[in-house]
């Protein structure tokens, strides 16, 4: 799923797999394997590289919901104010978005409920 939204992603922009590879500093064997649906696991990291060679937002590339589709509006509310509370500063928070999109999106691949 992953695999494929990166390869015809890659392509629309008419990048080829070893430019695409070379750009987000992993070899073209591994980012071939996770387009053929081989490495189903890649790190948020690889993720985050390939989305930015691409110029792609990473929710497109996982196929998540926007996190705040994610919460009824009562528990995003108190989860912001954790977060507030526990010292995570504004300009840290697409740092956490971004870990949390991931973590839905290997819940979902993997069957497990969050």
């Amino acid at each position: 799923m992953i695999g494929a939204k990166i390869q015809s992603i890659r392509k629309q922009k008419g990048l080829s797999l070893s430019e695409c590879a070379q750009r987000a500093t992993i070899s073209k064997s591994y980012l071939s394997n996770i387009e053929r649906g081989l490495n189903q696991n890649p790190s948020i990291q690889i993720i985050e590289r390939i989305a930015t060679v691409l110029d792609a937002d990473l929710r497109t590339l996982l196929g998540t919901k926007p996190v705040d589709d994610l919460l009824p509006e009562n528990e995003w509310l108190e989860f912001v104010e954790e977060l507030k509370e526990s010292g995570v500063d504004k300009g840290e928070l697409q740092k956490y978005k971004t870990v949390i999109e991931f973590a839905k999106w290997q819940n979902d691949k993997f069957g497990k409920k969050t």
